[in-house]
């Protein structure tokens, strides 16, 4: 069962990558209808790509952005696959969630307490599948993008399946060595986690309000620290969920907030299991260097998509990390 769930994880961490390039691509609109079973077949004729096309010519996107700048039927195609390799792995994510889950059950072979926590997991992804249409929602009309809050909220719920799939997986192992207690979250576990989800909301908003692309040099922000074109006109909490100057500026410097603690995190994580703590020093400092390279690049996308994944895989470290100190009694 635990390899069955970090298997599952391992599906969302590829979503999140195909996500990442959804984003960079300006995918994520180019499919305006949402059919959870039928969608899993794409446009197979001429007649249905040209179906396909015409809708996406509805929305604002297209009307602003892709139709001025001439968009073909063969771009439209390209932009359409991303977006659909991207639910179709988040229908196999559901599939390889549901079906085992209901063999176990079948077998009884889900030991006492775990059900709940499996269901929930199962709830999860489903949640994750509705909240990425009401996301897309978002940009189908008066847009030409995403809502940036509900492209953070996306990122985020996602993040937090696959953490709570490999604690889960965690928790199974260690259950098959003996171990009789699951593992607790403790107070520097919450706390460090807290600090790292400040700078993937962040992130996130940088994604979705195209803020790294305001400055490509590093370590100032086009020549000062402190960038100007800061509109501070509709105060201060406008600005700090808004302004993509501020929003940039906030995500590369809390990210050397998140090294110190990390780095102190993995301290002590290193006196209970060092591999586990080799691979948060390891994802976060190749982290950091993706994150200054995307930003001197102009946001290049195979780097953006890169500084995406490792930013699934330092979760994922930390979750390790997290998991070891709470199993300590």
């Amino acid at each position: 069962m635990a390899n069955w769930l970090l298997a599952v994880a391992a599906i969302v961490f590829a979503i999140l990558v195909v996500g990442g390039i959804t984003r960079l691509t300006e995918s994520g609109l180019s499919i305006t209808e949402w059919k959870p079973v039928s969608g899993v077949i794409p446009p197979l004729t001429h007649a249905d790509w040209q179906h396909a096309f015409d809708l996406y010519k509805t929305t604002t996107q297209y009307k602003e952005v892709t139709g001025p700048a001439g968009m073909t039927l063969s771009q439209f195609q390209f932009i359409f696959f991303w977006e659909w390799v991207h639910r179709l792995l988040a229908r196999l994510s559901g599939a390889a969630m549901a079906l085992p889950f209901a063999w176990f059950a079948y077998k009884r072979a889900i030991p006492r307490g775990y059900a709940p926590r499996l269901f929930a997991l199962l709830a999860l992804g489903a949640a994750q599948g509705a909240l990425g249409w009401y996301m897309v929602q978002s940009g189908l009309q008066d847009r030409t993008e995403v809502s940036h809050f509900r492209l953070s909220a996306h990122l985020l719920l996602a993040l937090f399946t696959m953490a709570g799939l490999i604690w889960t997986a965690l928790d199974l192992r260690a259950r098959a060595a003996g171990e009789k207690r699951s593992a607790r979250l403790t107070a520097l576990s919450a706390n460090v986690l807290g600090v790292l989800a400040i700078q993937l909301l962040y992130g996130a908003w940088v994604a979705g309000l195209r803020a790294g692309q305001v400055s490509n040099s590093w370590p100032l922000m086009n020549d000062r620290l402190v960038p100007d074109g800061i509109d501070w006109s509709n105060g201060v909490l406008f600005a700090l969920t808004h302004d993509p100057f501020l929003i940039h500026f906030i995500h590369r410097w809390w990210a050397w907030i998140v090294v110190v603690a990390l780095v102190l995190f993995a301290r002590r994580v290193k006196l209970l299991d060092r591999r586990a703590s080799i691979a948060i020093n390891s994802a976060f400092g190749t982290q950091i260097l993706l994150g200054i390279f995307t930003v001197l690049t102009g946001v290049a996308i195979w780097l953006a998509v890169l500084h995406q994944a490792v930013g699934a895989l330092v979760v994922a470290s930390c979750v390790w990390g997290a998991h070891r100190l709470g199993s300590v009694r």
